[in-house]
């Protein structure tokens, strides 16, 4: 299957993204039960489970795209020194998270690739699924 090379590229980001995502949140999910937190541990691993789901999804695209999956390197595990600093890193992450899906959505519509569309269109609501569940968990939150 030919591809917009430029599609790939969103793809390999949208990976690279995702499993920099589950490295974080497992991370931690390690920390926070150090910390004797076990709920927010559970939480976070919860999280790292959907960030690496969103990865297989990606990968299987690409892999129908006839590219083999690299995420190449790896962003820096942002961790914190408490848990109020740690949620404002992963509120960074997937912001971030959304604002890539978004873009990449749009490129891809553009060029009227239904297929990826849909599969970046759900990514990118769980991400934003993701944001508001973090803007629970913030001290003062509902979460």
């Amino acid at each position: 299957m030919a591809v917009d090379p430029r599609t790939l590229g969103w793809f390999a980001r949208a990976l690279n993204h995702e499993l920099g995502a589950v490295q974080q949140y497992l991370a931690q999910s390690v920390l926070a039960r150090l910390w004797g937190d076990a709920e927010l541990a559970a939480r976070l691993r919860a999280e790292a489970l959907e960030e690496l789901e969103h990865a297989e999804r990606l990968m299987e695209r690409q892999i129908l795209f006839g590219v083999a999956p690299s995420a190449g390197s790896l962003p820096v595990t942002r961790l914190g020194r408490d848990a109020a600093e740690l949620l404002a890193q992963d509120r960074r992450l997937e912001a971030n998270a959304v604002a890539l899906y978004a873009d990449a959505l749009t490129h891809v519509r553009r060029l009227r690739h239904r297929d990826s569309a849909a599969v970046l269109e759900s990514i990118l609501a769980e991400e934003r699924a993701h944001l508001d569940h973090i803007a629970q968990l913030q001290p003062g939150g509902s979460g």
